[in-house]
């Protein structure tokens, strides 16, 4: 009896949560499957139509899919390169004692707590600018012409742009894992004889093994709907050079107004996020257990 009473209190207890779940994502979820099934646009209301699967026909087709699909596996594939090397290589320097190390650390955290549409315009006017930013003056002085960033190699700077914001955070999950490394382990490997670039191949990249699958995941999770650095900086060009499935879903529902095209587009993102996100999950699950 008091088995079942405790239940009963649990369930009720969990009941609040469930429901703001239900209300938050799985009616907007829902109803974008339905709208995903119409012919809707927001310039001719009232004249909705029953469309089936062709919405998802020309999403799929559409040549712009293909272009923001590959744009946005460049994106998740470079700024995961660049946050994992640079999140190993500050977290070896921020593990070192050194005066005002706690600041030094706050100061490498900073970037992960500023909003990303702050972060697009901190870069895109104060070091991108190719007349007044500050890589255009570093360029001019050493005697190069400027590059214009934003212009000719679009996504190489919203890459550029994302990983300096995903850039702590790796660093963060990376350095509280080379924290809990062994120092017995370490002096044993040095009285060993090991250099140093032997013991951080043998004992401190494969002890970072598993933190760098977290961060893997994570940072997989949320680069794939990166939005608010491409339309601030490029809106998604020149033409599709910088757009991904997100800003494409975007542009299709309130640039063109199409939402049973946008919300089509929505389904298959949620589904490619899915399918990425179990592989991911099942990677993580085999690590864990080795």
């Amino acid at each position: 009896m008091a088995t079942q009473n405790s239940r009963t209190a649990a369930r009720l207890m969990v009941a609040p949560s469930v429901i703001l779940l239900f209300i938050w994502m799985i009616v907007p979820l829902g109803l974008t499957i339905y709208f995903s099934f119409l012919r809707y646009n927001l310039l001719m209301p009232g004249t909705e139509q029953w469309a089936g699967l062709l919405n998802y026909q020309f999403f799929l087709t559409d040549p712009a899919f293909l272009t923001a699909l590959v744009n946005t596996v460049m994106i998740v594939v470079g700024v995961l390169a660049i946050t994992i090397v640079g999140g190993v290589l500050l977290a070896l320097l921020l593990d070192q004692p050194v005066i005002g190390q706690g600041i030094v650390r706050l100061l490498v955290i900073a970037p992960f707590f500023v909003m990303p549409t702050v972060t697009a315009l901190v870069w895109k006017n104060m070091f991108m600018n190719p007349v007044n930013g500050l890589l255009a003056w570093l360029q001019t002085s050493m005697g190069f012409t400027p590059h214009d960033w934003l212009a000719v190699t679009p996504l190489a700077a919203i890459i550029v742009i994302v990983a300096w914001q995903w850039l702590p955070f790796a660093t963060l999950i990376l350095l509280t894992a080379l924290q809990s490394l062994d120092e017995e382990q370490k002096e044993a490997a040095e009285m060993d004889g090991a250099g140093p670039v032997s013991r951080f191949f043998y004992l401190v990249l494969p002890h970072l093994s598993r933190a760098i699958t977290v961060v893997i995941l994570i940072e997989t999770i949320f680069l794939l709907s990166v939005f608010a650095e491409i339309l601030v900086t490029t809106n998604g060009g020149p033409g599709n050079d910088s757009t991904n499935i997100a800003y494409l879903v975007y542009a299709q529902a309130l640039l063109q107004f199409d939402v049973g095209g946008a919300s089509a587009g929505g389904v298959v993102a949620v589904i490619l996020a899915n399918i990425v996100a179990l592989f991911l999950l099942r990677a993580i699950g085999k690590t864990l257990e080795a």
